[in-house]
């Protein structure tokens, strides 16, 4: 492979690589708690060999669009990936029913006095 080949063409998606800042509140958590990559960005422009143009959504506004190669993780779509989405029922008083699809594992523990 040449150093400068192109990795990601247009349409591909990508993560983006966050750094996590110590005491910055970042993308929702703090520490170690908070994600390495978010995503997945769809690639709109090769700007030069190793910087691309990310189609980010309005709330990154703030961020500049064009990433370093080395910050971006190529995203591969995976159908067992997806999580289909079942309709919750609210009832008046702000409850709903949750039921159990399936126990997975069952034990009994035991404390030795």
């Amino acid at each position: 492979m040449a150093p400068f080949e192109a990795l990601y063409g247009l349409g591909d998606k990508v993560f983006l690589k966050v750094s996590p800042w110590k005491k910055v509140l970042r993308f929702g958590h703090k520490g170690k708690l908070s994600p390495r990559f978010i995503g997945p960005y769809e690639v709109i422009e090769r700007i030069e060999p190793v910087a691309y143009r990310l189609a980010l959504p309005p709330e990154l506004n703030r961020i500049h669009n064009v990433f370093h190669m080395s910050m971006m993780r190529r995203y591969r779509s995976d159908p067992s990936h997806v999580i289909t989405l079942t309709e919750v029922e609210i009832q008046p008083d702000m409850t709903y029913n949750d039921e159990s699809i399936k126990i997975l594992a069952r034990g009994d523990k035991r404390t030795e006095k």
